[in-house]
């Protein structure tokens, strides 16, 4: 007699996601994004959404797959000025990924520059700037770059500018995995 169990029918990969209590949207991260005149600004630096779903004049929402790379800034103020700025660079995580859960990005990123007041903010947007006029996209920037640049800014020491040739390193490292 045979024991072996029969193969059955095949499962698709949407089936499996379905099974697992996982659908096509949960791999998805959504970056909440908003502006109120004067007020609140929530918005991304940059980022290659594939789809932004617009809730209203004031709120969006910016879907981006799996490994994007993502800088959201958040500035506020009030009456007599600015109370707030802040500047995350974070990249999406798989749904079974351990993410940080940061407020307005759901289910969660990998956080990895997060930069709070006007100076340090200051310091990473013109870091961003200099990319940019390399002629380097940031989203394809290193991730140890957008950590570096944290870590710099944690223990207050002069951050380091990127250049062609570490781009060219990181563009060479992650060809050969």
């Amino acid at each position: 007699m045979n024991t072996q169990p029969s193969a059955g029918p095949v499962a698709s990969p949407s089936q499996l996601a379905m099974f697992s209590g996982q659908d096509d949207r949960a791999s998805l991260t959504r970056v909440s994004l908003a502006y109120f005149e004067s007020r609140f600004k929530l918005y991304l630096r940059f980022g290659d959404p594939v789809r932004i779903i617009r809730y209203d004049r004031w709120r969006r929402v910016a879907v981006f797959p799996p490994g994007a790379i993502v800088c959201r800034i958040r500035w506020q103020a009030n009456d007599y000025g600015t109370v707030r700025w802040q500047l995350m660079v974070m990249r999406a995580g798989l749904p079974r990924d351990v993410m940080q859960r940061i407020p307005g990005v759901q289910p969660g990123a990998h956080l990895l520059l997060h930069a709070e007041g006007d100076r340090p903010v200051r310091a990473v947007l013109e870091r961003i700037d200099a990319i940019e006029t390399l002629g380097i996209a940031p989203v394809a920037v290193s991730p140890a770059y957008w950590r570096t640049l944290a870590n710099r800014l944690a223990a207050g020491l002069p951050l380091p500018e990127y250049i062609a040739e570490r781009h060219a390193a990181w563009l060479a490292g992650r060809a050969l995995s």
